[in-house]
């Protein structure tokens, strides 16, 4: 199960909002997502997580390029959500580079994609697949640090991460109110 929440940085204090992502379809559609919550341009958060699987952090500032989190990118990988967070940028791809090259593949016969007995496992990773993504985090990790969460503590984060950034900005009672 997923939750999301764009948590809005105001003059009062934090406003939290429920966010659908049926309709985002990229980083882009995302961070734009996040600057309708807040005409002033102030900083946005958008929180997203899946049971105790993964958590990932967008911060918009203004017309700024979004900054990217990810706790768990594998896991990440596997999931529609997921997806729109890995960008190329991200993940350290080149643009465009999600073809298999098929000279590193094994084309040992097996059918359906499915390894044989022997090489379980063992095969290279092709490039745009869930294997070609790193296990554990990626992004930037200091993505919160002047907001009080620092780098160790955010990779640290496992279980019900998003209570927990939210605890430590002092906006859990507004997150509270979307969940």
């Amino acid at each position: 199960m997923y939750f999301a929440a764009l948590l809005a940085r105001t003059e009062d204090g934090w406003e939290a909002s429920d966010t659908e992502l049926d309709d985002v379809e990229t980083l882009s559609d995302l961070a734009d997502l996040a600057r309708e919550a807040s005409p002033d341009e102030d900083t946005v958060l958008v929180l997203i997580e899946q049971d105790d699987g993964w958590f990932g952090v967008v911060r918009v500032d203004g017309e700024e390029d979004p900054r990217v989190y990810v706790s768990d990118a594998a896991a990440a990988a596997r999931s529609s959500y997921g997806e729109i967070l890995l960008t190329d940028e991200l993940l350290g791809r080149e643009p465009g580079d999600d073809g298999a090259d098929l000279d590193a593949l094994d084309l040992d016969g097996t059918e359906d994609g499915e390894p044989d007995d022997e090489d379980a496992g063992d095969g290279p990773a092709v490039a745009g697949s869930a294997d070609s993504v790193p296990r554990g985090p990626v992004g930037d990790a200091r993505i919160l640090e002047d907001l009080g969460v620092a780098e160790k503590e955010l990779r640290s984060m496992t279980e019900d991460a998003v209570s927990g950034i939210a605890e430590v900005l002092g906006a859990s009672e507004v997150l509270e109110t979307v969940r």
